[in-house]
């Protein structure tokens, strides 16, 4: 038998890891340059060195950069999120905006703006607190099906409708200007982040994807069926908390930064997947791509239209899209082994 050597089966996916980087590096540069005060890539390269004058070396580092940061940090934690659980339940549909949790965070990032106020840490903790809740709640009605069976899928989307529909009603009861600060940071949107809360997500975000290189190959065997993952000595039931309990608290993260951004979640790990060739997903190259993914939808919120756009309005219609596609492909492959 002839066997592949080694090294070849890590040359894709190490080139497209270092393209993903690349063009990460490319929407930056963009992010920094592009707005009603332009910004030419020499003068980007003098904010860099540190010899640029102080009206652009304002707009960059204090104007631009905490918002390009953030649609990295943001779409790092969503994608991962999104693997994690595609990966749990062994479905490419379970993802957190559409389970719920996104709109659970929502709320309860919602109710602490109405009790605590509209500082960064009362944000967190109520994010923190609404995301595991809903989490709780669609883990105890779905018990017995298993995490990968209908009734998990169904009742996400269950909890997650009563999620936005009490979302609704709470805005409907506070005053105007809390009402629409909220419904902005609803739509999904990267406009007004500071510096000092884009850190506090990097930090816990960190923290959080420090834990997945450890289970990476528990996961790997558990995306190839639970039969399989017991042959191999994985603990199914550690690993399926675990991992859950930090997708969960990566997307409660991410949306105390941007509210709950649509799609990234769902689509990027099925896409870096088809990217790299490879039956399991691939956590460092979904990252990658989830942050991508974001940074360029933000740009096109910001600058397509001559009205600026919240960036979960640009993910959805990607979604939209993209979902079209996915039913198209699986009512194919349905027809052929029919």
């Amino acid at each position: 038998m002839i066997r592949r050597p080694l090294g070849r089966s890590r040359i894709r996916p190490t080139t497209v890891n270092l393209a993903l980087l690349v063009l990460l590096a490319v929407l930056a540069a963009i992010g920094a340059m592009s707005g009603d005060f332009s910004i030419p890539f020499a003068e980007l390269m003098k904010v860099v060195s540190g010899t640029a004058n102080d009206l652009t070396t304002t707009v960059v580092l204090e104007w631009r950069l905490p918002r390009i940061a953030a649609a990295i940090v943001v779409g790092l934690a969503l994608g991962v999120a999104g693997g994690l659980f595609q990966t749990v339940t062994h479905n490419p549909l379970a993802s957190p905006d559409v389970l719920g949790l996104s709109n659970g965070a929502f709320v309860g990032m919602l109710v602490s703006l109405i009790v605590a106020g509209s500082s960064v840490e009362s944000r967190t903790i109520g994010a923190l607190v609404g995301g595991l809740a809903t989490a709780l709640l669609i883990f105890a009605f779905s018990r017995g099906d298993g995490f990968g069976g209908f009734r998990f899928i169904i009742v996400g989307v269950a909890i997650s409708s009563m999620a936005a529909a009490f979302g609704t009603w709470l805005l409907l009861q506070v005053d105007l200007d809390t009402a629409l600060f909220a419904s902005a940071w609803g739509a999904g949107t990267l406009a007004g982040v500071t510096a000092g809360g884009v850190a506090t997500a990097a930090v816990l975000v960190g923290v959080l994807l420090a834990a997945i290189p450890l289970h990476v190959r528990a996961l790997h065997q558990l995306g190839l069926g639970d039969d399989v993952a017991i042959v191999t000595g994985v603990r199914i039931s550690v690993t399926r908390i675990t991992m859950l309990a930090a997708g969960v608290l990566l997307v409660c993260v991410a949306t105390t930064v941007a509210g709950p951004v649509a799609f990234v979640a769902l689509g990027a790990p099925q896409i870096a997947r088809r990217l790299v060739g490879t039956p399991h997903i691939p956590f460092l190259t979904t990252a990658l791509f989830g942050a991508a993914m974001l940074s360029a939808s933000d740009l096109i919120a910001q600058h397509a239209l001559p009205v600026m756009l919240p960036v979960g309005v640009v993910t959805v219609v990607v979604g939209g899209c993209y979902l079209v596609w996915f039913l198209v492909r699986e009512g194919r492959a349905g027809r052929r082994t029919g």
